[in-house]
């Protein structure tokens, strides 16, 4: 009998490729969406909805969904907490209910990133520098208290994604291609961190991981409940968006000028403010033998954009 899971958020950035993940594994693997679902591949579902969840849920993993956008969240905390932490408490009280494997989607930044502190290790002292990194470490908290009992959950936390998309908003390291473009204008100064240090993640090493995770803890049957609770997994290539837009350059062929660098951190007006460096241990993976090589960011990108530059 076939396996099968239910990968939440299955139209967006990393949900397709995990969808494809356990698709291309042979699972019967099905995802949800809302604005942008195609039946029956990817059902119209509400996931703030508990009457919808518990209609599609039937015995099988989830990997949950989450508002990852920082301004999004700040602009709308409410609406972030309805996303990032009552659905995901209904999804996961649903998912235990019933004997299912959950996998909650988080995020770097639960980790304040000051100078010197990483790499964090799943177990480092968490202090959100906004209310998205809020909203996730308490969407954390709701996988892990309401799948304690048959050890069910397991947070997965993810730093700044890019991949195949349909467009390029999906992802702020994609946008910056279009950041690119606009820059070309006649006049254009457009200003870039170069302070922050990133670390982009491929989304299709992020859908590998994902399966590697249900099949780690499904087969180990009532003995998950010693294996770990928090997993992380990142790129260990570093970046600030600054460095990535001279790489985009350097592919595309395209001059720089449009973009000046910016040395100086966090504007203590700005609305969200960002961590300097919130770099990801793997070493929880690692002990659990699962791979945590990931693609190689600028090889990836040649290829996308089918630009050969020598």
């Amino acid at each position: 009998m076939a396996k099968s899971a239910l990968i939440t958020g299955a139209s967006g950035l990393l949900g397709r490729q995990v969808l494809q993940a356990f698709q291309r594994a042979g699972w019967e693997a099905v995802g949800t969406g809302f604005t942008r679902a195609k039946p029956p591949t990817i059902l119209k579902v509400d996931i703030s909805d508990s009457t919808a969840i518990e209609q599609v849920l039937d015995k099988i993993p989830l990997v949950g969904a989450a508002n990852r956008f920082p301004d999004k969240c700040e602009a709308d905390p409410d609406g972030a907490r309805a996303v990032n932490v009552e659905s995901t408490r209904t999804l996961a009280q649903a998912a235990s209910a019933r004997g299912i494997f959950f996998i909650y989607i988080s995020t770097d930044y639960l980790f304040s990133g000051a100078p010197g502190e990483a790499p964090y290790e799943v177990d480092s002292p968490t202090q959100p520098p906004n209310i998205y990194g809020q909203t996730k470490l308490d969407g954390e908290k709701a996988t892990l208290e309401q799948t304690k009992d048959q050890g069910l959950g397991v947070v997965l936390r993810v730093p700044v994604l890019y991949g195949s998309a349909e467009e390029p908003d999906a992802s702020s390291v994609n946008m910056l291609l279009d950041v690119l473009w606009k820059s070309q204008e006649k006049g254009s100064k457009i200003k870039m961190d170069d302070w922050a240090q990133r670390y982009p993640t491929n989304t299709e090493d992020a859908g590998r991981v994902c399966l590697d995770i249900a099949v780690k803890y499904l087969e180990a049957g009532d003995a998950r409940t010693s294996l770990p609770r928090i997993l992380q997994f990142s790129s260990e290539e570093r970046f600030t968006k600054y460095e990535i837009c001279e790489l985009f350059a350097d592919i595309m062929g395209l001059p720089l000028q449009g973009i000046i660098a910016n040395k100086e951190g966090n504007d203590l007006n700005a609305s969200v403010q960002r961590p300097y460096d919130t770099h990801l241990s793997t070493k929880a993976l690692k002990d659990l033998g699962i791979d945590v090589r990931a693609q190689d960011f600028k090889a990836w990108w040649r290829r996308e954009v089918k630009a050969f530059r020598r």
